[in-house]
């Protein structure tokens, strides 16, 4: 697994790079994995025909509304998906094992795609694939305003409100938060970071 490190970026800037790191990917028959954050910014999926209320950036992966913003942890992977679903379930094993370290109370759900505490949405997930490839991913809210992402119902969901690690009392900087996903990602994958 290839790991690339671009700290806070322009969520536009970042799609139009993740587009060649995934053409990469194709190419090179490796997984690389994108670590990043955005300045605030709420993102649509291609398929949404929500009224938001707030600017909006439209993309070409699933899913409804999300906010992004400093303070969230974005994966983007542009992994090797011959079978999505099997991809997709290796993911979600990952954060499952990551979160329940210190939440054990999280729980997946596949009816409205996310992570939860309660009604409490910590996680959301949209991917998109093409020729064999995953493209977009995972945002997890570490430390983020939750005023801002609380403006929208996370994913257009009602009763649904965000959360972040620090506000059900986990604290963990970024860095270990990278270290433990890519031990996760690595065992589930079966796929060591490549130095």
């Amino acid at each position: 697994m290839i790991v690339h490190e671009w700290g806070e970026i322009a969520y536009e800037r970042a799609i139009a790079r993740m587009r060649r790191v995934h053409a990469k990917a194709v190419e090179e028959g490796c997984n690389h994995l994108i670590f990043c954050s955005h300045p605030s910014v709420f993102t649509v999926g291609a398929d949404d025909k929500g009224e938001w209320g707030v600017p909006t950036i439209r993309c070409d992966r699933g899913g409804a509304i999300t906010c992004h913003s400093p303070g969230q942890l974005v994966s983007y992977f542009c992994f090797q998906a011959k079978v999505p679903a099997r991809f997709y379930a290796n993911v979600l094993q990952a954060y499952d094992k990551l979160l329940k370290t210190w939440l054990p109370q999280v729980a997946y759900d596949k009816a409205r795609p996310g992570f939860y505490i309660e009604n409490r949405k910590l996680v959301s997930l949209g991917f998109r694939y093409s020729r064999g490839v995953s493209l977009h991913g995972v945002a997890l809210n570490v430390d983020v305003d939750l005023a801002l992402h609380n403006r929208i119902n996370p994913c257009g969901l009602e009763g649904v409100c965000a959360t972040s690690l620090a506000a059900e009392g986990v604290e963990v900087s970024m860095q270990s938060l990278k270290k433990l996903l890519l031990a996760q990602l690595s065992e589930v994958f079966d796929d060591p970071v490549q130095a």
